[in-house]
């Protein structure tokens, strides 16, 4: 509500109603501050290894330094391909000192996926782990990229444990496919050679674009969201003052199992506990469930954040449910619909509460969450500071209290844009609101709760899958004749995708076009259930109705 709001009555006594979005001019003069403060503190920490924030700060000096040595130039793009290792947060702050633009892309990413992203931002460098490099190579010639740095699961880690933990994964878990790349260099030679060089600082402005991150937005085509200083800096200090007086500065110890690729991750684990000094414990690969409980029973964890799915998973492990959570002070649930169940369980058994909030890439992301001690089950809770929120009609008038409609946001949160695509960007961004796409309610103390989404879109495991992409990369197989896709509950995901399909050719298996989404898709974009039929129910003029097809499935 842009006008009344009850939610303030839920506020928490003394978090501020607003921030002062201008309190920085840039991420990068925000996290001097933070390595001055906490230097020799624990700031990130992968399979035992630990660095200090005066660590990444040199580090991440000699990063940049390296790229500018190459000739990359403030405002040029650069990727960074790598799941949660020590690598990430050095090549992210060596970028932004430099004011370059990350380009955060999931190394899961097939080589089609990743020729979209890269020639759609421009990319003119890539990080990427060597375990994904070969998709690379199928496509590099095909996009701007001048040099490659390739990053290893052991080399940050170092001496011996190092060497044996690359060893395992090349040469006996074979993980690491052949490539071969000219112009690439090791991430530990590229920080190597920055130390022969000065890196030339940016002076940072709110408005500038530090980071593309790419979602299918309400719409289709995977889309570069601009995010600027200021929104990451804003949704920073929303953060920190919601929870001033429950995290106590330099002393908190946070898991990181999900992605720093992933918005969410990034700027409510990186970026926002980082600047409180807190420690970041990274999970290379949060599916891997018994190395999550490790990272427990080697550090005190006071606060976890994650979807669903994987509290769900830890909940139903016997191994878990034996740890220690003494030391847990916030436990915080986001990218897909937290189930109630789960969520009582997980007080029941960890004594911690567990509070979901409401954010979307195009935010930075955090728009609305549960207040610690003032939360509300099944509800996404409230605007978070300096947010305006209300329920919308098709013409943007806000709906009587109680009724469903869009969720519509404003903030300074809000992203700049789509890169490149202003008529998308018009789509979504009216009159200074942002357009969730969400459909929702607010009871009368003023929370917020999903009630569907109004696209479209299906959310695997906190990811978001695009029917219109589904589509496309079936129907380049030569035996399909029409598909469409649909997102189906799972009690394991969130949703699993599943397609109807009618057939070109009466030939054509299920597991023929398995195999054929698995070789131009990510994993969790591979639909899970084929349905073969000899037509597909549509509009007067043509169109597939997706939801009649999704209504029969359910």
């Amino acid at each position: 509500m842009s006008g009344n709001k009850p939610w303030l009555s839920s506020y928490p006594a003394g978090v501020p109603v607003n921030i002062d979005p201008d309190a920085y001019p840039s991420v990068a003069a925000l996290y001097d501050d933070v390595f001055k403060k906490h230097g020799d503190k624990r700031a990130f920490s992968c399979m035992g290894k630990a660095l200090s924030f005066k660590d990444i700060d040199e580090m991440s000096d000699q990063f940049g330094a390296y790229i500018q040595s190459r000739g990359i130039e403030r405002g040029d793009k650069v990727a960074i391909m790598l799941p949660n290792l020590l690598q990430y947060p050095i090549a992210l702050f060596g970028l932004l000192k430099t004011g370059v633009i990350v380009v955060n892309t999931n190394p899961l990413y097939t080589a089609r996926e990743m020729e979209h992203q890269f020639n759609d931002s421009q990319v003119k460098a890539v990080v990427i782990c060597e375990n994904f490099a070969h998709n690379l190579e199928k496509i590099i010639d095909k996009t701007s990229i001048k040099f490659v740095i390739t990053g290893s699961i052991g080399e940050m880690i170092g001496g011996l444990k190092g060497a044996m933990v690359n060893f395992a994964v090349r040469k006996v878990k074979k993980m690491v496919p052949k490539y071969n790349i000219p112009n690439t260099v090791t991430f530990k030679d590229a920080l190597k050679q920055g130390k022969k060089f000065k890196i030339n600082r940016v002076e940072g402005r709110g408005d500038d674009v530090i980071i593309h991150q790419y979602t299918g937005g309400t719409t289709g085509v995977s889309k570069g969201a601009m995010l600027t200083n200021k929104n990451i800096i804003s949704n920073v200090m929303m953060m920190k003052v919601s929870w001033d007086g429950i995290l106590r500065e330099g002393n908190e110890v946070i898991l990181t199992a999900l992605p720093l690729y992933h918005i969410f991750a990034l700027t409510v684990n990186c970026f926002v506990m980082g600047a409180l000094g807190a420690e970041n414990v990274l999970v290379t690969n949060a599916r891997d469930i018994p190395s999550v409980i490790k990272e427990f029973t080697r550090h005190k964890i006071s606060v976890v954040t994650g979807v669903n799915t994987l509290f769900n998973a830890l909940l139903n492990n016997e191994e878990f449910l034996k740890l220690d959570f003494s030391s847990l002070r916030i436990t915080g649930a986001g990218g897909m619909a937290l189930q109630n169940a789960v969520a009582l369980d997980w007080q029941t058994k960890t004594g911690n509460e567990l509070l979901q909030g409401y954010g979307l890439t195009e935010a930075s992301p955090a728009v609305c969450f549960n207040h610690p001690g003032k939360a509300k089950l099944g509800t996404i809770g409230v605007p978070i500071s300096s947010t305006d929120m209300k329920i919308a009609d098709a013409d943007g008038n806000e709906v009587a209290q109680g009724e469903t409609g869009e969720i519509w946001v404003q903030g300074p949160q809000v992203m700049k844009g789509y890169y490149n695509r202003p008529d998308e960007t018009a789509k979504c961004i009216q009159d200074g609101w942002l357009k969730t796409g969400d459909m929702g309610v607010m009871d009368e103390e003023g929370y917020f709760r999903i009630v569907d989404r109004k696209k479209d879109m299906i959310l695997v495991s906190g990811f978001n899958v695009y029917p219109n992409e589904i589509e496309d990369v079936v129907a380049m197989h030569p035996k399909v004749l029409e598909v469409a896709a649909v997102g189906l509950p799972s009690e394991k995901s969130g949703e699993v995708v599943k397609i109807f399909v009618v057939k070109k050719d009466k030939s054509l298996s299920e597991g023929e076009l398995i195999e054929h989404c698995r070789e131009n898709l990510t994993g969790y974009k591979v639909p899970k259930a084929v349905e073969f039929r000899d037509d597909l129910p549509k509009t007067n003029v043509g169109k597939i109705l997706r939801r009649a097809l999704r209504e029969e499935a359910n």
